[in-house]
C-alpha cells in the first residue's frame, strides 16, 4: 500500500467520524441545551425573555447572536439558558439530555462544566444544584447504555471570574469529589478579571491534591496563560489557543518557540482547543488558519472540544469534520487527539488507561479495518469482472 493510499485508507467519512470514540474535556452545560428544551422550560417556569419561542428559530438566534467576533457578546447569550435552569427538575433534565446527546454523537468520555452559583435564583442551594446535575448525568448514562452507547460524564464545577465565590466553589468541588465531580474551573471574561484574584481557591485545591483547569489564552493572550500556569498552577488550559502568539513561523517554514510555548509543550500541558468557538470569538479567522494545525504538527498536547454546542451549532463530530476538511486529518489524527484528551482527563490513571486500551484504540482499529475490508472486496470484485 502506498503512502497516498494509506492516507486515504484512514480518511474518515462523516459516518465514521460520528461513530469514532471521542473524548471531550471542554463543554459547558448551559451552552449545550436543546432549543426545544429551552422553550419548554421557559414555558413551565414563566421565563418570558426568550427572543424566539419557535425551537428552530431560537436555535438560529443563538448561533447568530454568538457569531459576533466578541467574547463578551458571546457570553451574553447565556442569560437565556441559565434563566431556564433554576429548578431541580430543569437541571436534571438538561444534564440528562446532555449525556444522551454526547453519547449519540460517539463521545465515550466527557467532562462537562457549569457554575453552581448561577442556578440559585429559585431558591436552590449549591449542594442541591450539584446533586441535581449529577443525577441527570447518571440518568443520561443509563439511557445511553439502553440505546447501545457507552459514555461516562464527569462534572467540573466552575467559579465565575468576576464574582467572589471561587473558594466556596472549590470547597464544593472537593466535597463532591468521587461523587460525580472530577475537578474545578474558572470562567467568564478574561480581560480585567485575572485568575490571580482567586489564588486562595487554587491554593486550597493544590493542598487537597485536587484537579483544576483555568479558562486562559482565549481572548486575553499570553499573560493570561502565564498567570494560569505559573501563579495558579493549572493542570490544563481552557482554550489556550493564544499560545500561538509565542510561536514564530519563518518564511522558510522553520519554527521557533518562545519560552512560554516551550514550557507548555515540554510539560505536556493540555490545551482544550475549541475551533468553532474560537472562530466566533475572534481567536482565529478560519478553520484552515486555526492554530490547532500547527500545534498538532509541533506535538503540543492538543485536544478538540465543543465549548458550547448550542451557541456554536456544533458537536464533536462537526468539529472533527471541519478539521478533516481543513487539514486532511485521518482516523490516526482523530485517535491522537482522543488519546491526548483521555490522558489529560481528571479521572484516576488506571481508569484513563482502561478507556484508552479497551475503548478508544479498539474503536479506531475497527473503523480502519472497515476501509481495508471494503478495499479488499472491491479489488477482488474488479479482478473477477476482468477475467
Amino acid at each position: 500500500m502506498t503512502s497516498e493510499t494509506a492516507q486515504k485508507a484512514n480518511t474518515p467519512s462523516s459516518d465514521q467520524i460520528r461513530r469514532a470514540p471521542k473524548v471531550l474535556l471542554h463543554d459547558h452545560l448551559d451552552g449545550g441545551l436543546r432549543p426545544g428544551t429551552i422553550v419548554e422550560l421557559a414555558r413551565a417556569s414563566g421565563y418570558t425573555q426568550l427572543p424566539e419561542t419557535d425551537p428552530d428559530k431560537l436555535g438560529v438566534w443563538f448561533h447568530e447572536a454568538a457569531d459576533s467576533g466578541s467574547l463578551e457578546r458571546y457570553l451574553e447569550t447565556f442569560s437565556h439558558t441559565v434563566g431556564v435552569m433554576q429548578t431541580r427538575d430543569a437541571l436534571v433534565r438538561v444534564a440528562r439530555e446532555c449525556a444522551e446527546d454526547l453519547a449519540e454523537d460517539g463521545v465515550v468520555y466527557a467532562e462537562v462544566r457549569y457554575a453552581p452559583e448561577q442556578h440559585l435564583e429559585a431558591g436552590l442551594g449549591l449542594e442541591e444544584v450539584v446533586e441535581a446535575v449529577n443525577e441527570g448525568f447518571r440518568q443520561g448514562e443509563r439511557i445511553a447504555r439502553e440505546n447501545g452507547h457507552r459514555i461516562r460524564v464527569g462534572a467540573l464545577l466552575t467559579a465565575m471570574r468576576h464574582a467572589a465565590r471561587a473558594l466556596e466553589i472549590a470547597e464544593l468541588a472537593n466535597r463532591y469529589r468521587d461523587l460525580g465531580v472530577v475537578g474545578f474551573d474558572i470562567a467568564g471574561a478574561e480581560a480585567g478579571h485575572p485568575p490571580t484574584r482567586h489564588l486562595d481557591a487554587f491554593e486550597y485545591l493544590k493542598r487537597e491534591n485536587n484537579h483544576f483547569t483555568i479558562h486562559a489564552g482565549e481572548a486575553f493572550g499570553l499573560p493570561s496563560i502565564w498567570q494560569a500556569l505559573q501563579w495558579c498552577g493549572a493542570d490544563r488550559l481552557g482554550h489556550g489557543v493564544r499560545i500561538i502568539d509565542d510561536i514564530q513561523v519563518h518564511a522558510d517554514g522553520s519554527v521557533k518557540l518562545g519560552r512560554l510555548a516551550s514550557y507548555v509543550r515540554d510539560k505536556r500541558i493540555p490545551l482544550e482547543l475549541c475551533p468553532s468557538s474560537n472562530l466566533q470569538t475572534g481567536a482565529a479567522d478560519s478553520y484552515a488558519a486555526h492554530p490547532i494545525g500547527l500545534l498538532r504538527r509541533l506535538h503540543f498536547r492538543a485536544t478538540v472540544n465543543t465549548d458550547n454546542r448550542l451557541m456554536s451549532h456544533t458537536s464533536m463530530s462537526r468539529e472533527f469534520e471541519h478539521l478533516v476538511d481543513a487539514f486532511g486529518y485521518t482516523l490516526d489524527d482523530m485517535q491522537w487527539f482522543s488519546v491526548n484528551a483521555m490522558k489529560s482527563s481528571f479521572i484516576p490513571f488506571d481508569e484513563r488507561l482502561a478507556m484508552i486500551n479497551d475503548v478508544i484504540k479498539p474503536g479506531y482499529a475497527e473503523l480502519k479495518s472497515e476501509w481495508l475490508f471494503r478495499q479488499t472486496t472491491s479489488t477482488s470484485d474488479s479482478a473477477t469482472e476482468e477475467t
